[in-house]
């Protein structure tokens, strides 16, 4: 309990919940929609605006939020256009975004000292204006769903139906994107680009499978989410690992166990049914 004392654990805690109650509600609609791909791709992408970052001694945070809604609009676009299929548009702003990193970090002068941090995640280096980032992204992420649920609900599970219905789909889809945009690039320096995807799935997951209406989804998916990120910051400084690491293997065995959980209830649900059937 002593570590609870210092202040860039405090941070570090303060930090995991803000992000894991955002990613939790924006990886529920990420999931929702069949997303994942696309935002895999724009993750690569923002990728692209750190060497940019870098090399030119910008914000890297700021460019890679540049290049991720960039890339996010640059998908919507050509797949709405029909010139390009959206699978392919997303290969091609992956590896866009990839090359374009690579090149610049390489011809930056110097060693990036930062960069693993972006790569792999440092929950440690997590400051007051990382906080104070992450809090207004979540008011204004919860803010947006409180006043659009029913339009983002609506265009998540069945768009064409929504477009018949009155709804602005793609004002809604443009803002859900630009949400999932900004809640990558905020929570690259948390758990690093190569393991961010495990935030934002995982918990939504195994949120489904105790509930089938989003909003029940969503609350699980936070619940599950904090409880993952807490056990896995405490797993990781206990043992001395990465702490990343140790969020998404916590969040990995909860799916694990309660996808178990699910199975052994419902074998035996089937053997009730069964012995009321013979009886």
């Amino acid at each position: 309990m002593e570590i609870l004392s210092y202040t860039f654990f405090q941070h570090a805690l303060a930090g995991l919940l803000l992000v894991s109650i955002a990613s939790a509600i924006i990886g529920t609609y990420v999931v929702s929609r069949r997303m994942v791909f696309i935002t895999g791709g724009i993750t690569h992408a923002s990728f692209g605006g750190l060497g940019l970052g870098f090399y030119a001694g910008l914000n890297p945070v700021v460019a890679a939020g540049a290049f991720a809604v960039a890339a996010a609009m640059g998908v919507e676009w050509l797949t709405r256009s029909g010139h390009v299929r959206e699978d392919s548009a997303i290969g091609v702003v992956w590896a866009l975004g990839m090359a374009l990193g690579t090149i610049f970090i390489f011809v930056t002068p110097g060693y990036v000292p930062e960069l693993t941090s972006f790569l792999f995640g440092n929950v440690l280096t997590i400051d007051t204006p990382d906080l104070i980032a992450f809090a207004l992204y979540l008011v204004v992420l919860v803010a947006c769903m409180a006043l659009f649920f029913r339009p983002i609900v609506a265009c998540a599970f069945d768009s064409d139906f929504a477009r018949t219905q009155g709804v602005p789909v793609a004002a809604v889809n443009l803002l859900m994107t630009v949400l999932v945009s900004v809640c990558v690039v905020l929570t690259i320096r948390l758990i690093g680009i190569m393991l961010l995807m495990s935030l934002l799935t995982l918990p939504p997951i195994t949120a489904e499978l105790w509930a089938r209406r989003l909003l029940p989804i969503m609350g699980w998916a936070v619940v599950v989410s904090v409880a993952g990120a807490v056990l896995g910051l405490a797993v990781g400084c206990w043992v001395g690992a990465p702490v990343s690491a140790t969020i998404v293997v916590v969040l990995i065995a909860t799916y694990a166990v309660a996808r178990c959980l699910k199975w052994a209830g419902n074998k035996m649900h089937r053997r009730d049914v069964n012995k009321m059937i013979s009886s």
